[in-house]
């Protein structure tokens, strides 16, 4: 984790225009040179301010190959309240496979704005709640009717739901809660933990869906794909997801797109990413073809 606290940059989301780091930025994957708008997710202070990790301008961005949880936070101090704590640190997932990992700006910001309620598309909490006890439901929103011209059991498309309010995802218990309910919000709402057989994880297991949770800290191989993708043959409509902290190897991207199966990175902000056009189907039609 970083050393001396540094500070946010933030904003009070009631005043028009974004704060000293809001904004998208281009960035270019340093393993295979594809270029990525990226922009810092809003963060909670208990205070009530919406907080995003400063970006380095003309930092260079690099590749995690090896993460561990002590690397991937940062020890950030609030501008408004000048509150001290862990946040994730800025990165994403190519869709490469590589993790990359974005500089912070460790001067100091000054001048902020001050602090306002959050967003409405922002996280509720600065703590996730704990994940559910294996083999109980995941309980589900009460979600509106799906619009006309929707097949019948599929989940209602990404455009007409309201935004993902995301959690971050301290711990591998959080990462299964956030996939549970990211799936939810997608209106898979019937789904039920058990273990993987597979690797170090959770199986979700509903009606119309399978999906994996990945918690090992290397990237998900062929294999893992692959056995996902079983799971989905003894039923005649079921689609597989699969979510992971530590990325994709090429070579299970690649056979995720051949067999369908939704892969999503998550990103410590909790906020899942498609790592293929499976999973790009899957949120905007609710199905991965």
């Amino acid at each position: 984790m970083a050393g001396l606290p540094d500070d946010f940059t933030g904003h009070d989301p009631a005043l028009p225009g974004p704060g000293a780091g809001g904004g998208a930025r281009a960035i270019r994957c340093p393993a295979c040179r594809r270029e990525h708008l990226y922009e810092p997710p809003s963060l909670p202070c208990p205070c009530g301010a919406s907080l995003k990790v400063p970006l380095l301008r003309g930092g260079v961005p690099v590749q995690v190959r090896f993460r561990s949880w002590e690397d991937s936070w940062l020890s950030m101090r609030c501008p408004h309240c000048g509150r001290s704590d862990q946040w994730p640190q800025p990165e994403f997932t190519c869709n490469c496979g590589a993790t990359v990992r974005l500089p912070v700006d460790r001067a100091t910001r000054l001048n902020a704005g001050t602090a306002g309620p959050l967003t409405a598309a922002g996280p509720q909490s600065s703590r996730p709640q704990p994940a559910h006890p294996m083999g109980a439901p995941v309980p589900a929103p009460p979600a509106p009717p799906a619009p006309p011209g929707t097949t019948a059991g599929r989940a209602r498309p990404f455009r007409h739901r309201t935004p993902f309010r995301p959690h971050p995802v301290r711990t591998s218990q959080d990462a299964v809660f956030t996939a549970a309910r990211y799936l939810e919000w997608l209106g898979f709402d019937d789904l039920e933990l058990t273990e993987a057989q597979e690797r170090d994880g959770v199986t979700l297991l509903g009606s119309r869906m399978v999906a994996q949770v990945d918690t090992w800290t290397e990237p998900a191989d062929v294999k893992s794909v692959e056995c996902l993708w079983l799971q989905t043959l003894h039923a005649e409509e079921m689609a597989a997801a699969m979510f992971t902290l530590a990325g994709y190897s090429h070579q299970a991207t690649v056979r995720g797109e051949q067999l369908l199966v939704a892969l999503f990175s998550l990103d410590l902000a909790g906020v899942p990413q498609p790592a293929n056009g499976a999973a790009e189907a899957l949120m905007e039609t609710g199905w991965t073809s």
